[in-house]
């Protein structure tokens, strides 16, 4: 083993099969093209079908096209997650990898829900649950979840999930991001409370240069965040294949363990290669993670029947 974990590390993954979300750019295009490359099946999930043809034709100039199958999903439609679901074969890895950030205005999912809450957490939840028997049918096969520096400072308002009463771009952002690192491990301690042979893993890509930052507040018009975003982001940001490395080590690492976080280990997790971290404290509540998940079932309608016996 290299003294950095990198792309050289990743095992063969022939026969196995993945799907991830968000895989038409930034950290999905290379955690899919990383995937491809060693063998896997990897299918290109992507919600925009041109920018997801667009993606394709570059991966495949990088791995075997034969490896790479585009499929249609939409996070922040039920909907769409639902069908795509109900499309695919058994799947041996599970990248939640899309998001939306710094939504500027309180925009809506289809179903309703607050757009950041709705996209990050409530689709990769219902998309995971649906998704669970197949996994379930392959042994030491991972749910792969991303989460964010920013979920440090993040706090589940059960009292205002979809921020009605008060809506505050990166407060939004950063609750999805502790909704993602909470569903991390709470689907972890159900997964082992089960005696299933699947690991919940989570991931963060640090300060990565993709056009996340500047793309959720582009939805609001722009504006001189959005300027700023764009122009920053190149200069302090590792590039994003960098940033990709934490969620596919969670991902393939033969010694990754379940309810782990990877991020990369210099400047405060900024920035370099992966390495285990922590959450914050917020993210092992069991209660919080308990109620975090009730509320999941209620609005998605997806109930993890299979992990139907409490984590005690």
């Amino acid at each position: 083993m290299a003294q950095h974990w990198t792309e050289a590390d990743i095992p063969d993954q022939t026969g196995r099969t993945a799907l991830v979300t968000g895989a038409n750019a930034g950290l999905g295009f290379h955690e899919a093209l990383q995937l491809a490359k060693h063998g896997a099946h990897v299918y290109v999930a992507a919600r925009n079908p041109q920018r997801g043809e667009a993606a394709m034709v570059k991966l495949r100039q990088l791995a075997p096209a034969e490896n790479l199958e585009l499929v249609s999903l939409d996070l922040a439609d039920l909907d769409s997650v639902r069908k795509l679901a109900a499309e695919l074969p058994s799947l041996d890895l599970l990248l939640n990898n899309a998001g939306v950030m710094a939504v500027p205005r309180r925009e809506t999912t289809r179903q309703g829900f607050e757009l950041q809450f709705g996209t990050n957490h409530l689709g990769h939840f219902a998309l995971t649950g649906l998704l669970l028997p197949g996994l379930l049918s392959k042994p030491g096969s991972r749910v792969v979840t991303l989460s964010s520096t920013m979920h440090q400072m993040g706090r589940i308002n059960l009292a205002d999930l979809q921020s009605e009463r008060r809506y505050g771009a990166n407060t939004a952002y950063s609750q999805s991001k502790l909704a993602n690192a909470i569903f991390t491990v709470e689907l972890d301690r159900r997964l082992r409370a089960a005696g299933a042979d699947v690991l919940s893993v989570g991931a963060h890509p640090g300060y990565a240069a993709t056009d996340l930052q500047y793309s959720g507040p582009q939805l609001g018009g722009g504006g001189l965040y959005a300027v700023i975003m764009r122009i920053i982001t190149p200069i302090l940001g590792q590039p994003a294949a960098r940033g990709a490395l934490p969620a596919l080590r969670a991902a393939v690492d033969p010694g990754a363990q379940g309810g782990q976080y990877y991020g990369p280990h210099a400047f405060g997790g900024s920035r370099g290669f992966p390495v285990v971290q922590r959450y914050i404290k917020a993210a092992y509540d069991q209660d919080l993670a308990g109620k975090l998940w009730d509320v999941s079932v209620q609005l998605t309608d997806v109930d993890y029947p299979e992990l139907a016996t409490k984590a005690s």
